[in-house]
């Protein structure tokens, strides 16, 4: 299902587009808010996903094989009504998790040995389990699995690497294919998402992309970044990589990031992104605001009457102080996560809405350059 592009003024490669998928429409670009379990860190619901503008739902694969399975979310009737979220939700193929958490792997053709993160117990995913769990899940988006090469690698490793992650996504294709046409699938819809490795070989990522471009799916990502790496290497990456992705499928670059690393992926021509990173620093007391980075833990909020920022209109900010709000990360109540995370949620979301109006109205250049020098600085 192609992407519908809106003409646009030349603004770099930034797109504004219209991504319909069988669970709803999403405009791009577009933040994926992070349930890895189905649920967002920090008592935050599905039902409240609304309120903070969200428009995905990111849930992962490996967590929810490991806990509680996929079989009984099937006998749920799937993550969507599961978790109580109505639109569309994507599923990380579980590779990442895989490579990062898991203890004492076994890489082979097949796929992955690994041992459990929760209780040790010995696991087994490759392509066409993967697709399988997915598919139990009834997500919208399917991710193909892939293997995850930390960086820096060696060169001959990830070029072995590269030629396995195609070679899985072959076998992912086919599997979903067959799935999707089983008489009981929960999503007979259910869209897949290719991932393009490489490293930060610039040879190697490009070769990579041509060749998942070929088979013709319903959106590319770019995995393998935002995992240590310098923010230019990346950038370097997706300049390297975008003029060979498909111009009418959605294009994911996975695990980012910060308000300025989107905003830069954004001008690369990037349509959709994920990470933790707004959930995590809010659950420590780190709030994102249009004036940088706040740490509400200073002693300087004390007694500070403000919202969290005074330039937001979210729930949070409308209602409670910093000063409040600090008083409850001090006593160690789980409200102070909770009204942190509602609110860098609301924030990132309207960041994206803020970018995709200034794509419309042809003003994304200048947006660009004003926030690039300020969103990501400590207040």
């Amino acid at each position: 299902m192609p992407m519908t592009l809106q003409a646009i003024p030349a603004q770099g490669a930034a797109r504004r587009g219209v991504f319909e998928t069988p669970h709803g429409t999403v405009q791009t670009p577009a933040f994926m808010n992070v349930a890895t379990c189905g649920a967002i860190k920090g008592a935050v619901s599905a039902y409240d996903l609304k309120e903070v503008r969200c428009q995905v739902q990111l849930c992962n694969t490996y967590h929810l094989h490991v806990r509680p399975g996929e079989d009984l979310v099937r006998q749920m009737g799937g993550l969507r009504p599961f978790t109580g979220w109505d639109g569309p939700i994507l599923t990380d193929s579980g590779g990442f998790q895989v490579f990062s958490l898991a203890k004492l792997r076994k890489i082979r053709e097949e796929g992955v040995e690994f041992a459990s993160h929760v209780d040790g117990r010995r696991l087994f995913i490759g392509p066409e389990e993967s697709m399988q769990i997915q598919s139990s899940l009834g997500s919208t988006i399917a991710m193909a699995f892939d293997e995850c090469v930390e960086n820096p690698a060696e060169y001959a490793y990830a070029k072995a690497s590269c030629a396995r992650t195609v070679r899985w996504l072959h076998r992912c294709k086919a599997e979903m294919e067959r799935l999707n046409a089983l008489p009981d699938t929960l999503n007979p819809r259910q869209m897949l998402f290719g991932i393009n490795q490489g490293c930060t070989f610039d040879d190697l990522r490009v070769e990579n992309m041509k060749e998942i471009a070929r088979l013709d799916l319903d959106g590319y990502a770019i995995g393998g970044l935002a995992v240590g790496e310098p923010a230019e290497e990346m950038y370097r990456i997706i300049e390297a990589v975008e003029p060979f992705m498909p111009q009418d499928k959605p294009r994911y670059l996975m695990g980012v990031g910060t308000p300025c690393n989107i905003l830069e992926a954004v001008y690369r021509g990037v349509d959709l992104f994920d990470c933790v990173m707004p959930t995590r620093n809010a659950r420590h007391g780190h709030i994102f605001t249009w004036q940088g980075r706040r740490n509400l833990l200073n002693q300087k909020y004390e007694r500070d009457p403000a919202p969290l920022d005074e330039e937001c209109d979210c729930p949070v900010c409308r209602r409670h102080s910093r000063a409040y709000i600090r008083h409850l990360f001090k006593s160690g109540e789980m409200l102070a996560m909770r009204l942190c995370v509602l609110h860098n949620l609301y924030f990132y979301n309207t960041l994206l809405e803020r970018i995709r109006e200034n794509l419309e109205e042809g003003t994304f250049p200048e947006f660009y350059k004003k926030f690039t020098g300020i969103l990501d600085c400590r207040i």
